[in-house]
C-alpha cells in the first residue's frame, strides 16, 4: 500500500529518526513497537505531514505521494489531544464525518462497538482519558481514508476496553481498512497486529510477522521463541 523510505528527522543534534524504511500492506494491522523516546510519534507526525522530514519520502506505486494524495490516503489520529473541549462527543463525530465526507453509514455500529453511546451528550473536555480515547477512535474509524494511523490507541483503556477495541480494529481490517498503530504495551500489540515494525533509538530494528522476527533474532544468535517481548529485546 505504502512504503516509508529512508525517513530521517533531526532536532538540532538529536536524531529522532535515522534512515527508517518499511512497508505498509493493504488491509493489515501493522504495529509500531518501541519504548518511550524511540521516535514513534515523530514517525507518525512525519507520515501525516505534521512535521517536515529532513530526508526520505512516502511512496506509493514507486513515486512519492503529493500532499493531496497523502491527505486522501491516510488519517492521522494523535495521542493526547482534546479537540473542541466544550463541544459534545455527538457534535464532534457528526462534524468530522460531515466535513471529511466520512463513513456515515457505519456511525451507529462504531458507536455501539466502542461503547461510545453513553458519552454522546458529554463535552469532550469532561471525559476521562479512556473515554476520550474511545470517542476519538470512533472518529478515526469513520474517516474515509483507507489508512488509519492511530498513536497509542490502547492508552488509558482498562483490560476489557482494550480487548473490545482490539476486536473492533481487527474487524475493520478484515473488511479492508488498513491500520497502523503505535503501541507501547507489547501485550496489546501481540493481540491485535498482523505484522510489526520494531523501533528503537530512532532506527527500525526489524519488520515482519512474529515468526519472521523470531527467525531474524535466531539468525543473530538470540533465542526468543514466539514471545514478542523477548523478540523485541533480542533485536534491539
Amino acid at each position: 500500500m505504502l512504503q516509508v523510505r529512508q525517513f530521517t528527522k533531526h532536532y538540532g543534534r538529536l536524531t529522532a529518526l535515522d534512515d527508517v524504511t518499511f512497508t505498509v500492506r493493504e488491509g493489515e494491522v501493522l504495529g509500531l513497537i518501541g519504548p518511550n523516546g524511540s521516535g514513534k510519534t515523530t514517525l507518525f507526525e512525519c507520515m501525516g505531514g505534521v512535521l517536515p522530514l529532513d530526508a526520505g519520502s512516502l511512496v506509493r506505486d514507486r513515486r512519492p505521494l503529493t500532499d493531496r494524495e497523502r491527505t486522501a490516503t491516510l488519517f492521522y489520529l494523535p495521542d493526547h489531544i482534546v479537540p473542541w473541549p466544550s463541544q459534545t462527543v455527538a457534535w464532534a463525530i457528526d462534524f468530522t464525518v460531515g466535513f471529511f465526507r466520512g463513513r456515515s453509514g457505519l456511525r451507529d455500529e462504531v458507536i455501539r462497538r466502542l461503547d461510545v453511546e453513553p458519552l454522546l451528550g458529554a463535552s469532550i473536555g469532561s471525559l476521562s482519558k479512556g473515554q476520550r480515547k474511545r470517542a476519538l477512535l470512533a472518529i478515526g474509524l469513520l474517516m474515509p481514508q483507507p489508512l488509519l494511523l492511530a498513536d497509542e490507541p490502547f492508552d488509558g483503556l482498562d483490560l476489557r476496553q482494550s480487548r473490545d477495541v482490539a476486536q473492533t480494529l481487527r474487524s475493520f481490517a478484515s473488511a479492508g481498512r488498513t491500520m497502523f498503530l503505535s503501541i507501547h504495551q507489547i501485550r496489546d500489540a501481540a493481540r491485535v497486529c498482523d505484522r510489526f515494525v520494531l523501533l528503537s533509538g530512532g532506527r527500525a530494528r526489524g519488520e515482519g510477522t512474529l515468526k519472521e522476527l523470531s527467525a531474524l533474532a535466531a539468525a543473530r544468535g538470540a533465542t526468543a521463541g514466539d514471545d514478542l517481548e523477548e523478540v523485541f529485546l533480542a533485536l534491539t
